[in-house]
């Protein structure tokens, strides 16, 4: 059975992962903001289901993999944590844009926003790394059971990134037009969202752990 300090953990690694802008999070804002509320839940919805592949493969056997060769696992790592770097870099740098900076982007249809949710998070790095290094070090090996353990945690992970992500698809309209007008305001959401990526991608560069078998 999970611990609740495991639990908790999850929960706060993916608040943190989820509040730090992304593929994810700037798809679906864009959508938000271009389309309306009701694209941006359809495009949730695609993600969820992203979510729901990456739970899967990683528990039924992904993790066995890095546990028999390290090597690609801290491969992964590394590309995760550059990945993330450049998110901060983008986000940093003089002309770089908000996440809430508005787009010029197509209406497309429900299917396709779908489909675009799902192979955008099916891409992105950051839940690779979700999946493949980060939850798996809060299974306990003497707790039983590791398959649904895996399952669980994960459970909690994708619950707080869809209730999170549904309050950002839902506000995002709004915190875009209060952030344009009050372009500090917009400077420092930049900012404290650049420094959060750097932080992020040093901690996963420099972390020494190894992978739990979580299958």
């Amino acid at each position: 059975m999970v611990e609740p300090s495991g639990a908790l953990g999850v929960a706060m690694v993916a608040l943190g992962m989820v509040l730090t802008p992304g593929p994810n999070m700037i798809y679906l804002v864009s959508r938000s903001i271009t389309q309306g509320r009701r694209a941006g839940v359809v495009s949730l919805g695609g993600v969820a289901v992203g979510f729901l592949v990456y739970l899967l493969a990683a528990n039924l056997g992904l993790s066995v993999v890095f546990l028999a060769v390290p090597e690609l696992y801290v491969a992964v790592k590394l590309a995760g944590a550059l990945y993330l770097a450049y998110l901060a870099w983008a986000a940093l740098r003089p002309s770089g844009v908000s996440v809430f900076a508005p787009r010029d982007m197509p209406h497309d249809s429900s299917r396709r926003l779908f489909t675009m949710g799902l192979m955008t998070n099916l891409l992105n790095p950051k839940i690779a790394i979700m999946y493949l290094s980060l939850i798996p070090q809060f299974i306990d090996l003497a707790a039983g059971n590791v398959l649904l353990q895996g399952f669980l945690l994960g459970s909690v992970q994708i619950t707080v990134a869809l209730v999170v992500n549904l309050a950002i698809v839902l506000a995002a309209g709004a915190i875009a037009a209060f952030l344009a007008r009050r372009p500090s305001w917009l400077r420092a959401q930049r900012y404290v969202m650049g420094t959060a990526l750097g932080a992020l991608a040093v901690s996963v560069a420099v972390d020494t752990s190894t992978p739990a078998r979580a299958g």
